[in-house]
This record gives structure tokens, C-alpha cells and sequence, in this order.
């Protein structure tokens, strides 16, 4: 089940510079992290769902990318946003 609106909305709430930033590294990898969680859940349930088994292995690396780019940027960003959404590094 992918996100609701609503719970995007929060999170860009909860993580964005402003009420329409949508493009932020913090909140691309807040959403990504919310959908991963949401996918590990169903791989608990479907175990040989193959297929959208890719689709987590392509947000996780992208997620990766989006983590390092933060690094790289905005260090004390990047560490907060570890903390916040309980992310090992």
C-alpha cells in the first residue's frame, strides 16, 4: 500500500524548509524511508514477491545516493536526519 497524501504532507511537514518543499534531500529520503518500512511489512506477509522486491532494492539505493549527497552538503543535516528517522551509519 503506497503512501496516502496525507502522510507525505506530514512528513514534508515534519522535514521540509517550507509547506511545498517537496525537493529537499531531507524530505526525498523521509519519504523513502517511510516507503521502505512499508515494504519491509509486506515482505513479511509475501515472501516471493519478487518483483517488488527490485522496487526496494532501487529506493534503498536511492536513498544511499540522497544520503551521501547530504553528507557531502549539509554534514550536521545529515546527522540530525539519521537520528530523526533512526537510520544505522
Amino acid at each position: 500500500m503506497p503512501l496516502t497524501s496525507e502522510q507525505k504532507r506530514e512528513l514534508v511537514r515534519k522535514y521540509g524548509k517550507h509547506e511545498k518543499d517537496t525537493g529537499s534531500p531531507e524530505v526525498q529520503i523521509a519519504i523513502l524511508t517511510a516507503r521502505i518500512n512499508q515494504l519491509a511489512e509486506h515482505f513479511e506477509k509475501h515472501p516471493k514477491d519478487k518483483h517488488s522486491r527490485m522496487g526496494l532494492i532501487k529506493m534503498i539505493g536511492k536513498r544511499r545516493r540522497l544520503l551521501r549527497y547530504l553528507e557531502r552538503t549539509n554534514y550536521e543535516r545529515y546527522k540530525q536526519i539519521l537520528e530523526e528517522l533512526n537510520l544505522r551509519k
